[in-house]
Parts: C-alpha cells; structure tokens; sequence
C-alpha cells in the first residue's frame, strides 16, 4: 500500500508541471510534421516517422524522470523516503511507474497528429498496439535516466540526459531512417535500445508481427539499467 501511494504522490507532481507535460508534448509533433512535411509526401514514410517521433517523444519524457529525482535528492526528499519501510527496489519500481505516466501525453500527441494533420490510416488495434507497445518499451529510459539522476546532481543529470537523448534518437534512427545510415552504423543502430524500440511500433503500425530479437534486446537493456538505478540509489545513501 506505500508504495501505492507513492506513485500517487509521484504522478501527481509529475503532471502538475504543465510546462512540462506541454513541452514533452509539443517538441515530438513540431519535428515530425517538420520532417514529413517537406517535399513530397510520402504515406509509408509518414507512419513510420510517426512512430519514430512518438518514441523520441517518449524517449525524451522517460529520461526527464532522472531530472526530477536528482532535484529530489538536492531537496533532501530521497532521505524521507529512506525512512519508510520501502526497499531500493521498491523506491526504484515506485518511481519508474511514474515515469511511465509521463511519457503518455508525448506518444498520444505524435499519434494524433499522424492522424488528424498527416491523414495516417491504419485499424483500431494497431493504434492500440502502437501506443501500448511505446508505453511499454520505455520503460528502459526511465530506469537510465532515473540512475542518472540519483548518481548525478540536478544540473549535471539535466546535461547528461540531453546528451543520452540525442545520442540515442539520431544512432537509434529516430531521427533519420536507418537505410541511410552506412553499414557499420547501421550495425552500431540494431544494438541500441532505441533502435528495436522504434521498430517493434513500426511493425506493428504496417501490420506484421515485431521481431522476437527487438524484444530481447529492450528487454535486456531494461535488466541492465534496471539494475543501474538500483545501484545509483544505494549509493547515493552516502550522498544525501
């Protein structure tokens, strides 16, 4: 029950900063109606784009998690929490749950922009799919950017995250379709979690079964900075 009620609290202080909920929002849309909307228009490349901006969209909110607990370490909130009965797993678990609500609003704003503005078609259920599918695969970032925020102070976690924002969105070919990539870039790409992240949404939107191997991969970076965050939490026992 605790630790219900501290994603309650977490969620609602997310969503209280409307600047921040409109930004995450208004970024991803701006860019991808810029990108698909110069020259010729392309249905296929439309949808596709759309589900790369909708992941960058959730890339960046996911991420931005690691701000705020950074800024809650400052504040001294992560030693109140160090004082109830919930595990660093829990403290971990509690807030990556938050971060999945945030990302939320920029992956249904990318979505209905594809829709009501670029004229995307596609069934029901694949929208579903779509938007379930991006929701659950940015779960890693959240983690990343939470391990960054209880290792870092605010002001350098607000400048790393930036860096893994872009790092992952242009080699992760959310960017910039990947075919254009050369060839030992494009095999860099297949190794980022973003890279899977996007396709599996992509697949999905034309109607094809996502690959089991996209799975495995997010799956395992999700283990890896999973267990990142859990460590920068532990230690950041000595710091706050």
């Amino acid at each position: 029950m605790i630790v219900t009620a501290y994603v309650r609290l977490e969620v609602r202080r997310a969503l209280r900063d409307t600047g921040f909920v409109l930004l995450g929002m208004g970024m991803p849309v701006v860019m991808y109606l810029l990108f698909t909307n110069l020259g010729a228009a392309d249905p296929a490349w439309r949808t596709a784009s759309m589900v790369a901006m909708a992941a960058y969209g959730a890339l960046g909110a996911a991420l931005s998690t690691g701000t705020g607990v950074a800024e809650d370490k400052g504040t001294g909130w992560l030693r109140q929490l160090r004082v109830t009965p919930m595990t660093p797993r829990q403290v971990v678990a509690g807030r990556a749950l938050t971060g999945s609500v945030v990302v939320l609003p920029a992956i249904g704003a990318v979505l209905a922009a594809g829709a009501l503005v670029n004229g995307v078609r596609l069934e029901a259920w694949q929208w579903g799919a779509v938007a379930l599918a991006l929701w659950l695969g940015a779960l890693p970032f959240t983690l990343l950017g939470m391990g960054n925020g209880y290792r870092l102070s605010a002001q350098t976690t607000g400048l790393v995250n930036v860096a893994c924002n872009l790092v992952l969105s242009i080699v992760g070919g959310l960017w910039f379709p990947v075919e254009l990539f050369p060839h030992w870039l494009r095999t860099v790409s297949e190794l980022t979690p973003t890279h899977p992240f996007a396709e599996i949404g992509q697949s999905l939107a034309a109607g094809a079964a996502p690959g089991l191997a996209a799975a495995g991969v997010i799956a395992a970076w999700a283990g890896l900075f999973g267990a990142y965050a859990v460590l920068s939490y532990r230690r950041s026992a000595g710091t706050v």
